[in-house]
């Protein structure tokens, strides 16, 4: 199994710190979100590591790393930056966004999930919301999930609590098969949608978002599977994310309040 960790994007809503700085790389507890998301992929066995560069890709560099690069990354979004990545896709792959830390058991749940396409869901994310805004109602997307764990649709925004079955983290698992037909729906869509809305988004293709994608696989009624967690993640959108995360991991509050007990990293 293979791990790519999308990290082209600018990072505009954490500019306070990444004016000249991908946003994967913001130090946390003395290491990078980039290393940190390395160390944990090696720990559970995944060594084919690519990272798909960007906004200053100068800044971005690790051993034993493939590269890709995606110079569009002003006018695109992830599913682009993950499609620059396409010949990595001749083995299952872990796909994470740059900006979140996810503990060693999520990882290890998503490699061991069935299916062709897995999405990480956090099933008690009210909790954490409260601690990152104050609030649940805030920032919020839709996310509905049959009783089969199928996901029905996502990344609506949305304030209607009932209609968030659990939060998107920004996690997920393609195999070689499922990548061969994001592949082909990819290049089938692509002339079509460059100048037209292609998913709920309402963006073109080329600024698709990840739940735009999974959006059109479910449309073309492929299984896009939850796979449930309980917290165990956290995610560094902002300047108030950044700052808010360094001051509860700082007072030993963190781990406890979203499951990291075991993490190595939180004690760096």
């Amino acid at each position: 199994m293979k791990a790519i960790i999308l990290a082209a994007g600018q990072g505009t809503r954490l500019k306070k710190y990444t004016e000249n700085l991908p946003k994967g790389m913001l130090r946390f507890m003395g290491q990078t979100l980039i290393e940190r998301q390395i160390e944990t992929y090696h720990q559970a066995g995944i060594r084919e590591i690519s990272i798909v560069r960007g906004f200053a890709a100068d800044k971005i560099k690790y051993p034993m790393v493939t590269y890709y690069e995606n110079p569009d990354y002003t006018t695109t979004n992830m599913v682009e930056s993950l499609l620059r990545a396409r010949a990595e896709f001749n083995d299952d792959v872990i796909v994470s966004y740059s900006d979140i830390l996810f503990s060693k058991e999520m990882l290890r749940g998503m490699i061991q999930a069935s299916g062709d396409y897995v999405v990480a869901v956090d099933d008690n994310w009210k909790t954490y919301w409260k601690a990152r805004y104050g609030r649940v109602d805030f920032d919020t997307e839709s996310l509905e999930i049959a009783p089969d764990d199928r996901i029905i649709s996502l990344g609506q925004d949305t304030r209607n609590i009932d209609k968030i079955d659990a939060r998107y983290v920004g996690l997920l698992k393609f195999t070689r098969k499922g990548l061969k037909q994001i592949t082909e729906l990819w290049d089938r869509d692509y002339p079509l949608f460059l100048d037209k809305p292609w998913m709920l988004s309402g963006k073109h293709i080329r600024q698709a978002y990840m739940t735009d994608l999974l959006m059109a696989l479910i449309k073309e009624s492929y299984p896009v599977k939850a796979s449930h967690y309980q917290n165990g993640w956290i995610e560094f959108d902002t300047n108030e994310d950044y700052e808010r995360m360094r001051e509860l991991a700082m007072t030993g509050k963190l781990a406890s309040l979203i499951a990291l007990e075991d993490d190595i990293w939180l004690s760096r």
